[in-house]
Parts: structure tokens; sequence; C-alpha cells
């Protein structure tokens, strides 16, 4: 009996480092920055190299919340200087102490992105409109600056003139019943290079083929917990009812034909204030011509 006691003393140590490491380490202290290169249909030859930032999943209001790995990706991604920055949802967790309180502190840790003049575009996600914060987050965000996208495509300055200039394609989150793909893609000109912002991705297979050669989505947290070995499992994933992709580039069989997604982990919690095998992720795509 003495070497299972030991044994089960070992794997309690073990269990007890993991989460440690989970509460304390990763979260907090590990930023993965993933870097993409991707080639964009119809991108004019003067917008090659548009640089992309994207960051996502605050969930401001989160019990033990991460709003210091917030305040680090937003700093980094203003130093990395991208062209474009977009937002993927999810900005609050909760209503407490108040929804004004919590709008203000999302904008607060957004701050030095807004001050950067970086032109900035967000998607709502499943957490804003289930604490009911979308009339306060909207209205902050455009008297901020930031463009919010219901559903709606906007082209980017500087990105070139009509069907040439690059377009950001927002979608509405899913579990609302917000998506209205047709009423996004409605706005983008006939054969105008885009790229496809959404928070669930779950909303990918819905985008007709060729529409999106480059779609981007959190929600997942990549898991938040993933099995070490087995980058593409997690509890998410080992839960769902529904294919889901959770991090990463979707399978080339997940959506229809000439459309690309890349899900990524985002930066806060949901549920429990874990996250092994899943840092939060600050992503940086560099757009470039086919060819």
């Amino acid at each position: 009996m003495t070497w299972l006691k030991r044994t089960a003393a070992a794997l309690g140590v073990l269990v007890v480092l993991l989460l440690v490491y989970g509460v304390l380490v990763e979260p907090r202290l590990i930023l993965d920055r993933e870097r993409l290169e991707v080639p964009l249909p119809q991108l004019a030859g003067t917008a090659a190299g548009t640089e992309v930032g994207m960051i996502s999943d605050l969930q401001v209001g989160m019990w033990w919340a991460n709003e210091g790995m917030v305040s680090r990706a937003v700093e980094e991604l203003v130093g990395a200087g991208p062209d474009i920055a977009l937002l993927g949802g999810d900005y609050v967790y909760s209503g407490d102490p108040g929804i004004p309180e919590q709008v203000a502190a999302v904008l607060d840790l957004l701050q030095p992105l807004v001050d950067s003049g970086i032109p900035t575009y967000a998607v709502l996600g499943n957490h804003d409109y289930a604490v009911g914060a979308v009339d306060e987050l909207v209205s902050a965000f455009e008297e901020a600056g930031i463009t919010v996208l219901r559903n709606e495509a906007a082209a980017v300055p500087g990105t070139g003139e009509g069907a040439d200039a690059l377009n950001v394609v927002g979608i509405g989150a899913a579990w609302p019943g917000e998506v209205d793909v047709d009423a996004a893609l409605a706005e983008v000109p006939d054969g105008a290079p885009r790229v496809v912002l959404m928070h669930n991705p779950t909303v990918f297979p819905e985008l007709p083929a060729g529409t999106a050669p480059l779609a981007l989505a959190g929600h997942t947290h990549c898991g938040q917990v993933a099995l070490p070995g087995t980058p593409r499992w997690s509890y998410l994933g080992l839960t769902a009812e529904e294919a889901i992709v959770a991090d990463g580039w979707a399978p080339e069989t997940y959506g229809a034909e000439g459309n690309r997604m890349f899900v990524f982990c985002g930066l806060g919690f949901s549920t429990v204030p874990v996250r092994i095998n899943a840092p939060p992720q600050l992503v940086l795509v560099e757009l470039g011509t086919e060819g």
C-alpha cells in the first residue's frame, strides 16, 4: 500500500501544481503572439502588406478577471502598429456592479488603442447580449471612434477605391440569433477583397463559397483547458453537440469552397479563471496578393 499512497500523493501534488499554473501563470503571464501571412483574392497591389491585428473575449466582469493581460495585449497590439485593428466580441461577462461601470472599464482598457488612431472595427459577442450591455457598448464604442459592425461591412480608408478597397465584414453573434449573412455581404461590392469578422465560429459554414477568403473568429477561448497532445480537443470540443472549430485554422472540409477561417484564443475567461494549454492570444495577419 505504501507505493499506492506515494503515487496518490505525487498525483495530488501534480494536480495542485497544474492548477496553480492554470490560474496564476499561463493566463496572466503568457501571451501567445500568432503571426499569419494570408494571400487575399482581389487585393489591390497598393494594399499588399496591409496588417490586421485582432483581440477578442475581454470578458470584463468575470470573477478574478484577466484585466492585466487585456491591458498588456492592447499595449502590444498598439505597439505592433497594424493598419487595422479588429475586436471580436464578448467585452463584458456580467452586469455587476452595473452595465455603465463595466462598459467604462472596457473603454478604459481599450483607451491606448483609441488614442493610437488605428482604424478599429468591432463585432458583438453572446455575453454582450446576455448581460444587456449592447446599447451601452455600441454607443460608447462609436463615441470613441470604434466602428461597430452588426451584419454590416465597411471599406477601410487608404486601401483603394470602390471595388478595390479592402472591406471588413462584421457578422452578428449566433447565440442571440443576430446572424444575417446576406445583409452583411450585400454591402460589399462584387469582387472586392474582404476580411470577415465574427464572434462565433459556427457561423462560418453559413458563408457562401468564395465570400470569406479570410474569416477571423473568437468565442471558444481555444477550449480554455485543452488536453495535452491534442491541441484541437478540449472540454469544449468534447462536450459540444455541434461540430465546432476550437482553435487555429479550420479544416478544409469545414465551410464552403474558397473560404478560410482562423479561430483564436481570446484573452479572458468563462465559468472558471483557468487556462491550460490555451494561453491568451494576440493575432497579427499580414495580407498579401495572390500569385
